[in-house]
């Protein structure tokens, strides 16, 4: 048989491990289970901000490729997309490639930053160079694929290359090849310095 007082410290024993399996069924019980957790789905909100969003992809000897800057951005959770006001994305320092700058109201990217989509009053400008005139096609959507140094559009295009002015419902320029695709009803006026002696690209 217990002494009396044997029994009397082992009461304070007892309260405390009560108090603490009370606690923690109580904090269990207030928290998801992970079933719960595990199925709840990343709403389409924003997580973070910047102002004056710049970000630069360099080659292998450290050389920019190209930048893609913003006056604002928004990042979204769910897709991890990204909304850009005032966007502009430039193409530069590239062996025998004229800079390529596109510039719009507003835009989108995705993640990995290898899909840019510029919407309203879109603008791409390619620079005079490499034995090609400035050329500029303006749309209310261009999409660039950064990886393939690709620009497309499935919305009419208006293109003016040197003094050569053509209008489209869509096009497909690709920088590495300096080859321009218009699709559509292609309508226009071909300068005759582009007939005798200007490049076909």
């Amino acid at each position: 048989m217990a002494r009396p007082g044997k029994l009397a410290s082992l009461v304070p024993l007892v309260v405390m491990a009560t108090l603490a399996a009370g606690t923690y069924w109580l904090l269990q019980s207030s928290l998801p289970s992970s079933k719960e957790t595990a199925e709840q789905p990343k709403r389409h909100t924003a997580d973070y901000f910047a102002d004056n969003f710049s970000v630069s992809e360099l080659d292998t000897t450290g050389t920019t490729q190209y930048r893609l800057t913003a006056r604002s951005m928004v990042h979204y959770e769910d897709d991890e997309n990204s909304d850009l006001t005032q966007p502009a994305m430039r193409s530069m320092f590239q062996p025998q490639r004229p800079t390529v700058t596109a510039t719009s109201e507003r835009g989108t990217v995705n993640a990995d930053v290898s899909i840019v989509d510029l919407y309203d009053n879109a603008c791409i400008l390619r620079a005079t160079g490499y034995g090609d005139p400035q050329m500029q096609a303006d749309s209310q959507h261009f999409r660039v694929l950064v990886n393939d140094d690709v620009i497309e559009t499935e919305k009419p295009v208006r293109l003016q290359r040197g003094l050569s002015v053509m209008t489209a419902n869509g096009m497909n320029y690709n920088n590495v090849t300096r080859e321009m695709k218009l699709y559509g009803n292609v309508r226009g006026a071909i300068a005759a310095s582009d007939i005798n002696g200007g490049s076909s690209k």
